[in-house]
């Protein structure tokens, strides 16, 4: 998720069980343009325990090599402007907003990972060609920072419709449509819930009541967000924030002291259901390293490892889910979806209207 979404995951080093084989039957090779280097390409939000990978690395023989680059929007954009050559060999990102872009644009190469059977059936997708495997989902909500709500003693939004209200002017802050995952995530959301000929009119009372549009989650959260600890130290002064319901379990986590109740809550009629997904890429270099990475990150040990790294929910079946997630930030309820023929349909449209009517 997100998105998209680290604080100070790599903090953090789980030691978990090694790993059993996890991968191609295939070895690190120094032919036909393999090597003992495997890249993986992702956006910044990219994080794992240390003594997971290691014990990858051992058990494939593959060396891994991160290449993290930017916002969840501009990495996927970047790596279809060089498919032809790519950075890496696999990646990892693209989510269900975007994800009709990157196979329009041939990115990905066919491959079914080991332990496919394995993914949650509402996860599944291209299921014909196999250019994709999901590997987590998040939801993508409005927090709130509680002692903001508590001491102007006003209650805080739980649904779109909340958000234009005048008690909420000047409150939230949002990220870009067009170069953010949560941001364009969100902007589904509210077409979801308004429909194709409400949507345009809702972001006009949104803006009209206030709301301020930053590049990525990273500003949105870290800086410009009351709630979060980085914005407490920036003295901001936004109590709403796109961001995801994961976000208050991360900020009981990282918090020294652990505090007993999450400083920020979701609103939870305000979520949008993410999955995000990864891909062998069309022109990878290291086509069996590239597989073995993808096979690795279905395993147990990897998605159990995950939420407490990326803040993120696994995919597959039987993966655990770490308390503080179940008790702080569970998964709406009932969150909004978008089939994905309608979101490859629309979102370019969408987003260039959203530009035109939010940000001009």
């Amino acid at each position: 998720m997100r998105t998209t979404n680290k604080y100070i995951v790599m903090a953090i080093g789980l030691g978990l069980v090694t790993l059993s084989a996890c991968g191609s039957s295939s070895g690190p090779s120094d032919s036909g343009g393999d090597s003992k280097t495997v890249t993986l390409v992702s956006h910044d939000s990219w994080a794992v325990s240390k003594s997971v990978i290691a014990d990858f690395e051992k058990e494939s023989g593959y060396q891994v090599k991160v290449l993290e680059d930017g916002d969840a929007g501009q990495a996927v954009n970047k790596a279809i402007l060089t498919k032809d050559n790519p950075q890496g060999d696999v990646f990892f990102g693209v989510d269900n907003t975007l994800l009709s872009r990157a196979l329009d644009n041939g990115l990905f190469q066919s491959y079914e990972a080991k332990d496919a059977d394995l993914i949650k059936p509402e996860y599944r997708v291209d299921e014909d060609k196999h250019r994709v495997t999901p590997v987590d989902t998040g939801d993508i909500c409005v927090n709130y920072d509680k002692a903001y709500f508590s001491k102007h003693k006003l209650t805080p939004p739980t649904s779109f419709a909340d958000l234009i209200k005048p008690a909420y002017k000047n409150l939230l802050v949002t990220e870009n449509a067009s170069t953010s995952s949560p941001g364009l995530g969100f902007l589904l959301g509210s077409a979801a819930e308004y429909g194709d000929d409400g949507w345009e009119d809702y972001w006009k009372k949104l803006k009209a009541n206030g709301v301020k549009v930053v590049d990525g989650w990273e500003q949105a959260y870290n800086e410009e967000f009351s709630g979060s600890a980085g914005g407490k130290k920036a003295k901001a002064d936004r109590p709403l924030v796109v961001s995801y319901a994961s976000s208050p379990p991360a900020e009981v986590i990282y918090a020294d002291p652990k505090p007993t109740t999450a400083p920020t809550g979701v609103a939870t009629g305000t979520c949008f259901r993410q999955v995000e997904y990864a891909g062998l890429l069309s022109n990878a270099q290291n086509t069996e390293g590239g597989k073995a990475l993808l096979d690795f990150m279905l395993t147990k040990t990897f998605q159990d490892d995950m939420p407490m790294n990326m803040f993120v929910y696994p995919v597959r079946e039987g993966a655990q889910v770490p308390e503080e997630f179940t008790k702080y930030g569970p998964q709406a309820a009932d969150p909004e979806t978008m089939d994905p023929a309608k979101i490859a349909a629309n979102r370019d449209q969408w987003v260039k209207s959203w530009t035109s009517l939010v940000l001009k």
